[in-house]
């Protein structure tokens, strides 16, 4: 290329040849594919062949040769006669009356650049040739300018069908367009042509026939040009880098100019301010969930990448195995990951209908009622499947809508989601709000909706399994008794033996120490199996009397001072319907638990007190504690023993003792702090009530 020697100059070259080579390529290959652009594809290939000549011209003879110039007028000439074609492909060449008047300028500018600097090519007057340089790249700006009013306008005005076709083409007008922009604009400030622009410049034909070319092609409708998610944050992440550091260096060379004895001084002290800044800000959670709101807002037609969620989600909850955390708690943290949450909790269904803490995460703070929501508040959600905007809820209440007066009256609490199984409801999760404060809109409901719903079947495929794993239990238990049956038979038949051999050898001497013995291992194996066989027998209750409570309080406190600290704090008179003994053993196992678990020395308290329904027994201690996750899973779950040789079955059995006498046992505890459990049983009184209406009931419907 002349005016480029050396290395540049066969770079120049190569590169311009390719562009020309490419254009060339690119309009061989429209003339044979004629399915796209309509009445435009000789304006295209027209273009392209000018475009073809102008980059063989600037590769022999060199950009400002007079051929370059004349090729590069032809150039511009060809593709405005394509942008007035391509207003054809939708029919607007019939209002093409605002559009032809600026074409005819653009085509004007461009004869008068021509005559211009062919005029000027022969002088060798340096202040006319840089005054006809300042002329030639204010008109190429202009052209530059026009050609990309008119591509905006090309495909922002085209009806929604015609963008198919037209979107390619006015990407490759808008790339030629924006090219010569900033080429010729450094032209003009830097008072000639730049480098680096010029040798690149002949390389446009490449990317400007791939456009033509993919545009023609059958499958072009389909093509859409959707960089991912993960891109997009690069991206603007580097501009934003980008755009900080030149803003940090300008304000720094600023200070520099300024000039002062001090000026090396501020500059060290401006950059270490605004490093620190910077990390700080690029630590900080919600200026990424800003940056997040932000691109979703206006780079995305959809917030979510549902793809990628859902990945995360299956992820997240596959994560279990041994030495893994449970699915109560991964199920949490996938729902909490979807929108960003900062923390999560999640309720499920008790025996008695109500909703219980089962897990939490990233959420200690948050005091959790025994009951977090009863259950007509829980299927108020479960009806249509409601999720719970709480923002919303606590600018105005909804009467259908009743949530609990803790979640309203934590700030930090932001959806209630319904995991619904085949239209029952298996459990609540309650999101805090993301790091980056946002409304909750039709998309978070959306995803959150689907993702109740995926984590529900998990929640349901657990619970199955536990049964049928409790089942398969219970079938060992029933087998192992039938060895202690055998057992007891064994010794019945021992004994019968032993009583039949003494009515004929009951005066032999050594027939009598040997039946002492042998009386006092059958003795020692049956108080073993009595003692085992007493806490895990039936529990059905034959027949429910008034049972003074405070009474059996005292005497169970009575029994088990001496070796642990058990004081009564209170014994209000309370009549319970109940059966003492299997009260007695309640309040035993209760007790002696609260011993086990407590340091020595660490008091047991116990308390009686009534109201005018029920009577209730508390057990208090403060010893080690129990979690949420053991409370719910193991606590009440049979042969699960924490006990060396234990059945496990103590607590299950206590509170299938206190439902046969139509009471409940309630149980609170936090890990290092203590445990409260409660018997709650009907006073006499009420049961007595109860049992008049019943009657009164069933007499008259036999009337009736």
């Amino acid at each position: 290329m002349s005016g480029l020697g050396g290395t540049w100059g066969a770079i120049g070259a190569a590169l311009w040849s390719a562009g020309a080579l490419a254009c060339l390529l690119g309009a061989a290959w429209l003339q044979r594919h004629r399915g796209r652009y309509g009445s435009a594809r000789p304006a295209l290939i027209a273009a392209l062949l000018l475009t073809a000549l102008w980059a063989a011209a600037g590769a022999a003879f060199g950009l400002l040769g007079t051929v370059a110039i004349l090729a590069e007028s032809l150039r511009n000439l060809g593709w405005i006669f394509a942008i007035y074609r391509l207003f054809a492909v939708d029919g607007r060449h019939r209002a093409m009356r605002p559009i032809r008047p600026m074409l005819a300028a653009l085509a004007f500018v461009e004869l008068v650049q021509l005559a211009g600097l062919v005029l000027l090519s022969g002088r060798a007057d340096s202040a006319l040739l840089l005054a006809g340089l300042h002329t030639s790249a204010t008109l190429h700006l202009l052209v530059a300018i026009g050609g990309l009013v008119l591509a905006h306008n090309l495909y922002a005005g085209a009806s929604q069908q015609a963008r198919l076709a037209l979107r390619w083409p006015a990407a490759a007008l808008a790339l030629l367009w924006v090219f010569d922009l900033n080429h010729f604009a450094i032209a003009y400030l830097a008072d000639g042509t730049p480098l680096v622009t010029e040798v690149l410049r002949g390389l446009l034909g490449v990317p400007i026939a791939g456009l033509l070319v993919l545009g023609a092609g059958e499958r072009s409708e389909n093509l859409r040009f959707a960089p991912s998610r993960q891109v997009a944050f690069q991206s603007l992440s580097l501009l934003l880098i980008g755009g900080y550091l030149i803003a940090m260096v300008a304000a720094a060379q600023w200070l520099a100019f300024a000039g002062s004895d001090y000026s090396a001084l501020l500059q060290l002290s401006f950059v270490s301010l605004a490093s620190l800044l910077a990390i700080a800000l690029a630590t900080s959670p919600r200026l990424r969930g800003w940056l997040r709101v932000t691109l979703l807002k206006h780079l995305f037609q959809h917030r979510y990448d549902y793809r990628a969620e859902w990945l995360r989600f299956t992820r997240t909850i596959g994560k279990g195995g041994a030495g893994g955390e449970p699915l109560h708690d991964r199920a949490i943290r996938a729902v909490a990951d979807v929108t960003e949450s900062q923390s999560g909790l999640l309720l499920t269904r008790g025996d008695d209908g109500a909703f219980q803490l089962s897990a939490r995460w990233q959420w200690p703070t948050v005091d959790v009622p025994t009951v977090a929501f009863s259950a007509d508040q829980a299927q108020a959600l479960a009806g249509d499947g409601f999720i719970a905007d709480l923002d919303k809820l606590r600018r105005q209440a909804d009467p259908l809508r009743p949530v609990p007066a803790w979640l309203l009256d934590d700030p930090r609490a932001w959806a209630v989601v319904p995991l619904l199984h085949y239209e029952r409801l298996v459990g609540l999760a309650v999101l805090s709000r993301p790091a980056h404060a946002r409304a909750m809109d039709w998309e978070d409901l959306d995803m959150l909706r689907v993702v109740g719903h995926q984590l529900a079947s998990y929640l349901a495929e657990q619970a199955g399994q536990a049964a049928l794993e409790e089942a398969a239990r219970f079938d060992e238990f029933n087998r192992r008794i039938a060895f202690v049956m055998h057992d007891i038979k064994n010794l019945a038949s021992q004994m019968g033996l032993l009583a039949r051999n003494a009515e004929v050898h009951a005066d032999n001497p050594e027939f009598r120490a040997d039946m002492l013995v042998t009386l006092r291992n059958s003795t020692d194996k049956l108080n073993a199996l009595v003692e085992r066989l007493s806490r895990y027998g039936k529990t059905a209750i034959e027949a429910l009397v008034p049972v003074r409570a405070d009474e059996v309080a005292r005497g169970v406190v009575a029994q088990l001072a001496a070796r642990h600290p058990v004081s009564l704090v209170e014994d209000a008179p309370c009549e319970v319907a109940a059966n003492r003994e299997s009260l007695e053993q309640i309040l035993l196992h209760l007790v002696q638990n609260a011993i086990d678990a407590s340091p020595q020395g660490s008091p047991v308290f116990v308390s009686v007190a009534a109201d005018g329904l029920n009577g209730t027994i508390e057990v208090v201690d403060s010893g080690t504690g129990m979690s949420a996750e053991f409370v719910r899973t193991r606590l009440f779950k049979p042969f699960d023993s924490t006990k060396p040789g234990g059945f496990g079955i103590g607590a299950y059995e206590a509170r299938e003792l206190v439902r046969a006498m139509r009471g409940r046992l309630e149980v609170e505890s936090r890990e290092g702090l203590g445990t409260r459990f409660v018997i709650v049983l009907p006073l006499a009184e009420t049961a007595a009530l109860f049992e008049t209406l019943k009657e009164a009931g069933e007499t008259g419907r036999k009337v009736a």
